[in-house]
């Protein structure tokens, strides 16, 4: 399983998954279309499909003119708002791109219908994926915009959170990803919120104020990058 890193816009990033046997493709998130098609062309893969993880303009812009002009394109997520979407994903479906497994995870917080994708590929030395869209970022998480605040702690730390340790992005294009997920366990703070010491030590500038305590430890704070 191949991973190749797409920045664009400012700060985004789409992803291109390339099973290498079949050559097939996958995309996650498609921003600017034409920008994909580049480097679908010079990796020399079809592209059968779109995996996108909420419905937002920076994640889903693309879709639409990608599908006129491949034909036949799927268009997958949870979201019914997801602009061009084939069909509606639900939570724990798994799917099948030759040798690669992909598992949906239903992320609600930043949207209610955010849908992460956790990938790996049979008897391959390779770490798994996730692509979380703005569920988790590096050191942080998107801003919640839907849902509830324990609806977001569940997709953080029981979802997100409990996927091995090694899940990690692929490193070739973008110094700035990946993070392995055990990297991410050690300093994000969305990720540590029943470790009661870690954040009595990252407070104590804050003393004596308990609700910004409490606002932290249940994602409503502000991070690194929101959206």
């Amino acid at each position: 399983m191949k991973v190749k890193v797409i920045p664009v816009l400012e700060d985004n990033y789409m992803y291109l998954v390339i099973e290498e046997r079949t050559r097939e493709a996958v995309a996650v998130d498609v921003a600017v279309p034409k920008r994909l098609l580049e480097i679908v062309g010079r990796e020399g893969v079809s592209l059968t499909t779109v995996l996108t993880t909420h419905h937002h303009w920076d994640h889903a812009r693309g879709n639409a003119e990608l599908v006129r002009l491949l034909p036949g394109l799927v268009v997958l997520g949870a979201d019914e708002r997801i602009c061009a979407l084939t069909r509606r994903l639900a939570h724990g479906e798994e799917l099948r791109f030759g040798a690669i497994h992909v598992r949906c995870l239903l992320t609600p917080g930043h949207t209610l219908g955010h849908m992460s994708y956790f990938l790996w590929e049979e008897e391959c030395p390779d770490p798994p994926a996730v692509f979380s869209g703005d569920a988790l970022s590096m050191a942080g998480c998107g801003s919640r915009l839907e849902g509830t605040a324990q609806q977001m702690y569940q997709s953080l730390v029981e979802t997100l959170g409990t996927l091995p340790p090694e899940t990690q992005r692929d490193e070739d294009d973008v110094p700035t990803v990946p993070a392995t997920l055990g990297e991410e366990l050690l300093y994000n703070p969305f990720l540590r919120v029943g470790e009661r010491a870690s954040f009595e030590r990252a407070a104590e500038p804050l003393q004596p104020q308990p609700r910004a305590l409490l606002a932290l430890q249940w994602g409503l704070l502000s991070t690194p990058r929101q959206k």
